[in-house]
């Protein structure tokens, strides 16, 4: 049974989320969003960045999303299909999706059967590499059957059809806007890449990367009376902590996003009464990623791919005391609070999924690990910094640059320093780190470090796509423009059958057994480092209603629904 944890607010902080009665649209006037990450793309296929994702949401939709509970509930869709209502197949190979009719996207044009097939035609590109591709694995064809029937063919029975266009990562993209930005052309579509034509409640009239968007509403929205504000203002940049400020006491944002901050700092700004700090735990995960092939820049275009293995963390003695020297609760009580938990999974929920076998990790062993290390062969310099064979256990750690990521870069650094490990630490703008400019070096998918730390979720309560991140397909490279979801570029035939069965297994104790061997499966290897289990942390004015935490799909999922309530 599905879980959520969400903040306690008040009552009088609940009867902020009410439904406003009707009203002519856009008259609540400006809503101010702050994203302290800022976009550097609308286009969800081409960027793994969650403030690129979640600002493009606000004009591009999918046939349905995950709602607050985890629900899948329709968009552009008519309903949800089911094997009960005749929208999948008996044998589980095809779904058929009915779409709302009368839709139309912001520049008049109808939205038909035929975007949804061009816009999976685009991220299945075999040229082309799609951030969002894990969502259509088997698929084998999909064609429109009328302007509003899409059906999608599997090349396997598939008991969870919902990859393609469910949630925010897989939205319908025009034809006509995009039908000439197809494979190793889409990056080079600047200008459709930046003022995508969607269908949601509003489009772009300004996109500067990295900085500022700017929407207005879309007169042409199905819904009447929607969306209630006529234009928003989405500000990127700055920090967390600073973000969270210009919600709960300035009042200069109705709206700040992922408020990684010291949960004293937060729990001081609340006082001020300007804003409502609001929670849920989902599947996200602070981790490490660990490199296994070789960053050197010296290996020019070949630096970061599977053609070099990396020189030392390949030895499976120094991924295990890495992560026996770590102290996670430590990690927890400094900078998350009750916004985290110990976690030793990269796939710590649903609870049916969440596996025990790794549970080792919670308990910080110094001794052990420099035992593994001692025994490895690795030996203390005149520095106290092992070595072997002329090769220094040395890292560079990568991660963006936040107050708490700094904060629990330097605790690992002295941990790690215990068992004679360096590390050089360093930190990046999260608008570049995350984002989608395939000619930056320093993204967190070229992964140009030895290891790096982000959090990453997914979307909607089955992991089957999730999981399938870690097959050997999914290792960004030259070949994909960097944009495969393997950052360890960890490589395993045996993981790769398990995402296989997965994929065609129908029932949930069995799905559960399966993923929990996958997750297993990178435990075990070290490929990932898990370190705490998340909750999103956001906060909203206290004049802002209609805000439903979502940490299933995108927290901006019913932006439509958003207004202006008078001060209390």
């Amino acid at each position: 049974m599905l879980t959520t944890k969400k903040l306690l607010i008040s009552a009088a902080a609940a009867a902020l989320l009410a439904a406003p009665a009707l009203a002519e649209r856009g008259a609540d006037g400006q809503l101010n969003i702050l994203y302290w990450q800022a976009p550097s793309i609308q286009n969800p296929y081409l960027s793994g960045g969650t403030k690129d994702i979640e600002s493009s949401s606000l004009v591009l939709e999918p046939l349905a999303y995950y709602d607050e509970t985890g629900k899948m509930v329709p968009a552009l869709a008519a309903e949800i299909p089911t094997v009960e209502n005749g929208g999948v197949s008996a044998d589980l190979t095809t779904i058929t999706w009915k779409l709302k009719p009368g839709v139309v996207w912001s520049d008049g044009t109808p939205f038909t059967a035929a975007d949804v097939v061009f816009s999976g035609d685009y991220c299945m590109h075999p040229e082309g590499g799609c951030n969002a591709s894990t969502n259509f694995t088997d698929v084998a064809e999909i064609e429109a059957l009328d302007e509003l029937t899409v059906r999608i063919t599997f090349g396997v029975a598939k008991p969870f059809p919902y990859g393609p266009f469910v949630g925010t990562t897989t939205p319908i993209i025009q034809k006509a806007q995009f039908e000439n930005c197809m494979g190793a052309k889409a990056p080079e579509c600047t200008e459709q890449n930046f003022g995508p034509i969607g269908t949601g409640p509003f489009k772009v009239t300004e996109f500067k990367a990295n900085d500022v968007v700017l929407y207005a509403m879309n007169e042409s929205f199905r819904e009447e009376g929607k969306p209630h504000f006529s234009n928003i203002l989405f500000k990127g940049g700055g920090d967390a902590a600073s973000a969270a400020r210009s919600v709960l006491e300035t009042g200069e944002f109705d709206y700040a996003w992922n408020l990684q901050v010291e949960p004293e700092i937060l729990a001081q700004m609340v006082e001020a009464g300007k804003g409502i700090v609001v929670t849920a735990f989902g599947t996200s995960v602070e981790r490490i990623m660990v490199q296994s092939t070789n960053p050197d820049a010296a290996l020019g275009d070949e630096r970061g791919t599977v053609k070099h293995p990396h020189p030392f963390l390949t030895d499976k003695a120094v991924r295990k005391a890495l992560s026996l020297a770590i102290d996670r609760q430590i990690l927890v009580d400094a900078g998350y609070g009750a916004a985290g938990q110990v976690t030793c999974n990269v796939l710590p929920a649903p609870a049916i999924f969440a596996s025990t076998a790794n549970d080792w990790c919670k308990t910080q062993d110094i001794a052990g690990a420099n035992k593994l290390l001692d025994d490895a062969g690795w030996v203390r310099g005149s520095d106290g910094v092992r070595a072997k064979d002329g090769v220094r256990l040395s890292l560079l750690f990568q991660t963006s640059t936040n107050g708490v990521r700094q904060g629990t870069q330097a605790l690992l650094k002295q941990m790690w320093g215990e068992i004679g490990i360096e590390t050089e630490l360093r930190n990046i703008s999260a608008s570049v780190f995350f984002g989608g400019d395939q000619s930056s070096p320093d993204t967190f998918q070229k992964f140009f470090s030895d290891i790096e730390m982000y959090t990453n979720n997914f979307d909607g309560t089955d992991p089957e796509k999730y999981m399938n991140s870690w097959t050997c397909k999914e290792i960004p490279s030259p070949a994909n423009q960097w944009l495969g979801n393997n950052m360890p570029r960890f490589c395993d035939p045996a993981y790769d059958a398990l995402a296989a069965e997965l994929a065609t297994t129908a029932s949930l104790e069995k799905r559960a057994e399966l993923a929990k061997a996958m997750n297993d499966m990178l435990m075990e290897y070290g490929a990932i480092i898990p370190l705490i289990h998340r909750g999103g942390v956001s906060a909203h004015a206290v004049t802002l209603g209609g805000v439903k935490m979502n940490e299933w799909d995108s927290e901006l999922w019913n932006v439509k629904d958003w207004h202006r309530l008078p001060p209390s």
